[in-house]
């Protein structure tokens, strides 16, 4: 039995016989261990996202799908409806997005703070968020009560930038509920209740398109009312958002008298919200410009060019808002993998948020390069005589907007992580570049100069956001790339 010295034999409590392991095959059983160890948390990782994301993603594409029920009914309303909207829309956009980082700042914080079990903390800066986002929304109702002369500065017809206003004139008053249903849903999605997020949406989406066929069209005794119509029944939808979120709040959290003594101002939270808060506003501000800015130029070709333009934008953000959600859920993995000071964790967290991320982008992709024709119909009256030009122009720019479906991706996963890493300031310079110095010129150069027009505009979006989703994902890996 001497040859068998060296040899590691044991017996189990149970009488189960452990095989023999060799010194040289043990390195290679050490490193399959560790090989399937690591498969295992990564396995586990998706799973997490999963729970935690697919709720937020279903919650984003139904919160913008209540944009899109807007824009698809005023396209069967009229033409010129649809264009004003696309423009009306787009300042809205902007202004929401101008004050959304202070809602968005809430997820890392709280994400943060409940991972510290600091509950107090997470009540605070919500409350806050709640605070600066009422300042905001009232100071920007102005500028969006006399959007027309802006509009007509900036080169639009004036046909166009008169409906526009009458449509932001009554839209403007949904950007304060907007914002504190964003701010409490940030605050329930870093708590991991993100199920309410999602039934709330949907039942919005559906009390949405209701409110819009009643009122667009004058259906069930009420007046045609169109495009205002279509804005009465936004503002509409985000109150009843906000109604639930607060209701659930009550009811599940009464503990944290989120809303008692909510004239009581916190300066420090306040200005700790603020302080992340801002740079992710002009973070988002950067994108949403560029993408405004776009619809600016196609104003300048058409209103065709500005229709179809809308449709795809639409089309876009609905595959956008998966990232989006995927996106958040990476944030809250990151923001408390990051408050234990567990960098492959977050490093694990961003591998795989990616890779779902792409897989969404993979199956858009496929949809817009196959059916690209029969998505734009879905907007148009198909006895509408313009009908067949903006299938042609919106054809043309579906396919180019396949091309930025990975960038796009890449770019929100990256921003997303850094939130979570409360990492903004550097994010926020980044995408000013890529979008405004380096897209935006792009976009003005070959659309006009070189006389690409809708593609040359398009093309400039792919680069800037190309560059963007680089420069963000480098920027990660030089903060949670290195150490154990």
């Amino acid at each position: 039995m001497a040859e068998v010295a060296g040899q590691e034999k044991a017996w189990s409590a149970g009488g189960t016989y452990s095989l023999p392991i060799s010194p040289l095959v043990r390195p290679l059983a050490s490193a399959y261990e560790k090989d399937m160890k690591k498969t295992s948390m990564i396995i586990l990782e998706a799973r997490s996202l999963l729970i935690l994301g697919l709720p937020l993603v279903g919650s984003q594409v139904a919160q913008f799908a209540v944009h899109t029920t807007d824009t698809l009914m005023l396209g069967w309303y009229s033409v010129l409806a649809l264009a004003q909207v696309t423009l009306g829309a787009q300042v809205c956009f902007i202004a929401f997005i101008a004050t959304s980082g202070f809602a968005f700042a809430i997820l890392p914080m709280v994400a943060k703070s409940m991972a510290e079990d600091d509950s107090q903390s997470a009540r605070r800066a919500t409350r806050m968020g709640l605070w600066v986002s009422t300042l905001a929304a009232a100071l920007l109702l102005l500028p969006m009560w006399y959007a027309r002369p802006l509009l007509e500065a900036m080169g639009q017809d004036p046909t166009v930038a008169q409906g526009a206003q009458d449509y932001l004139r009554i839209a403007g008053f949904g950007l304060w509920p907007a914002l504190w249903g964003l701010v409490l849903r940030s605050y329930l999605s870093a708590l991991e209740h993100a199920g309410i997020v999602l039934w709330v949406s949907l039942f919005v989406l559906m009390a949405n398109a209701l409110i819009n066929y009643a009122l667009i069209f004058g259906n069930w005794g009420l007046p045609e009312l169109g495009l205002q119509g279509a804005a009465i029944a936004s503002v509409m939808a985000q109150t009843l958002a906000l109604l639930g979120f607060v209701v659930y709040i009550q009811l599940y959290f009464p503990e944290q008298q989120m809303f008692a003594r909510f004239w009581r101002f916190d300066g420090s939270a306040a200005l700790a919200v603020t302080r992340l808060a801002v740079p992710i506003s002009a973070t988002a501000l950067a994108e949403s410009g560029l993408f405004a800015a776009s619809a600016f130029m196609m104003g300048w070709l058409g209103h065709l060019e500005l229709a179809a333009h809308g449709i795809v934008l639409q089309l876009v953000a609905l595959s956008f808002m998966v990232h989006m959600g995927l996106s958040q859920a990476g944030t809250v993995r990151a923001g408390k993998a990051f408050a234990r000071q567990d960098r492959p964790s977050v490093r694990r967290t961003a591998c795989v948020t990616m890779g779902l991320s792409s897989v969404a982008a993979i199956v858009a992709i496929f949809f817009f390069l196959t059916t690209p024709q029969l998505l734009i119909s879905a907007f148009l009256d198909p006895k509408d005589p313009l009908t067949a030009e903006i299938l042609r122009i919106g054809t043309l720019l579906l396919i180019l907007a396949a091309l930025f479906q990975f960038v796009d991706a890449a770019q929100v996963v990256a921003l997303s992580l850094l939130r979570g890493l409360q990492d903004t300031k550097v994010p926020m310079w980044i995408a000013a570049i890529s979008y405004w110095l380096i897209g935006l010129p792009i976009s003005y150069i070959l659309g006009f100069w070189f006389g690409f027009q809708e593609a040359g505009i398009w093309i400039g979006l792919v680069v800037g956001l190309g560059l963007a989703a680089l420069l963000l994902w480098l920027r990660f890996y030089q903060l949670a790339g290195r150490g154990a």
